[in-house]
């Protein structure tokens, strides 16, 4: 879909980026599967739903899920792969309802982006996720890592290119986010 949609388009340097990041999940049973890049009609014009998606230097992955017997797949629990979140269990920063509180409507806009639930009995893969975005600190171009509050404690993830986006944006615990 995100072929069709002419959403795949990153500029080379993005593109060794995601070939190093392959290279280092080589070793795994994590498959890489992005969800959205950018739209090549005119360098700087962002294409809806994501504004900052405008350079071909961002991209947009999926979480790492796994089947109820613990294999990792490379599914994902919507068409979209975005708005089926991993919420928010008792002890952790409830970000999203801080934001939707302070009145940021958009903040959990995604969940109207899903195209419909599929793989309803998937589970988040905390050890996948975990290991997708250690392999993303490693390469040295990404300088971002957009990843909701509770699943950065949740994951035990520590690094300066792990950040908050803000309320301003939309959530991010359906889906990483980076950039070089």
């Amino acid at each position: 879909m995100t072929v069709l949609l002419n959403r795949n388009y990153v500029t080379p340097e993005m593109n060794k980026t995601l070939a190093g990041l392959s290279d280092n999940l080589s070793q795994t049973d994590i498959k890489i599967k992005y969800l959205d890049a950018n739209f090549p009609f005119i360098n700087g014009f962002p294409l809806l739903p994501h504004l900052s998606h405008n350079d071909g230097n961002k991209l947009d992955l999926s979480l790492v899920y796994q089947t109820l017997d613990g294999q990792i797949t490379d599914h994902s629990k919507s068409i979209s792969g975005y708005g089926v979140f991993e919420d928010v269990i008792e002890g952790e920063i409830n970000q999203p309802q801080k934001c939707l509180s302070g009145g940021y409507f958009q903040y959990d806009y995604p969940k109207y982006l899903t195209l419909g639930q599929i793989n309803r009995d998937l589970k988040f893969s905390e050890i996948g996720t975990r290991k997708l975005v250690l392999a993303l600190i490693e390469q040295k171009e990404v300088k971002k890592i957009f990843i909701e509050p509770h699943l950065k404690n949740r994951l035990h993830l520590s690094n300066k290119k792990i950040r908050y986006h803000g309320c301003q944006a939309v959530r991010h615990d359906d889906h990483i986010h980076f950039q070089i």
